[in-house]
């Protein structure tokens, strides 16, 4: 159990940042890895709220990570 919860803390976040960097836009990254992880919760992988508030804080995380990042390429590209 305490390994589902160090990768909720991680793995959420860092699909946000992959996936905004891939599409060239946060929101869809955001989209992406909810639906991915709306995914695993109907096959059962998230058995409990614990895991799902853990995920939802990695999300918005990776949402801010990702809007840093976003921005400072925007930066470079100026």
């Amino acid at each position: 159990m305490v390994d589902k919860m160090i990768l909720a803390l991680f793995v959420p976040a860092l699909l946000v940042v992959l996936f905004s960097r891939v599409t060239y836009n946060q929101f869809i990254g955001l989209l992406l890895t909810v639906a991915l992880i709306a995914a695993s919760a109907y096959k059962g992988y998230t058995h409990t709220w614990e895991l799902i508030v853990i995920d939802a804080a990695s999300l918005t995380a990776g949402l801010w990570l990702s809007s840093r990042m976003m921005k400072q390429l925007k930066l470079k590209l100026n």
